[in-house]
């Protein structure tokens, strides 16, 4: 499930104006100086369901408050969604006689 990303920002601690940045594909505007941590509970994402990547490297939860956003940024957030495995229908399977390597 992606999050919904409609949300109003208000402005960080810094009060500078708004960067923009892409999350998850989406181009957004955010108050300069949002932190990540920040992101996150405005969002209001539950931190122990998610995984954040910020500019292709995964950052960790401890590190979220300390991680200031800067104009194009590209933050991907993932959610751990709980349940089983795919079931395919058997007509959309493939079935050869070659030997598995």
């Amino acid at each position: 499930m992606k999050p919904s990303c409609d949300v109003s920002f208000t402005p960080g601690d810094k009060g500078r104006g708004l960067v923009w940045l892409l999350l998850n594909g989406e181009r957004r505007e955010v108050a300069d100086g949002l932190y990540l941590a920040h992101l996150i509970d405005t969002l209001g994402l539950a931190p122990e369901r998610i995984a954040i990547e910020l500019n292709q490297t995964v950052v960790r939860r401890a590190e979220w408050a300390a991680k200031e956003l800067k104009e194009s940024d590209r933050i991907e957030i993932v959610h751990f969604v709980g349940g089983g495995g795919i079931t395919l229908p058997i007509s959309n399977c493939r079935f050869s006689s070659e030997p598995w390597l």
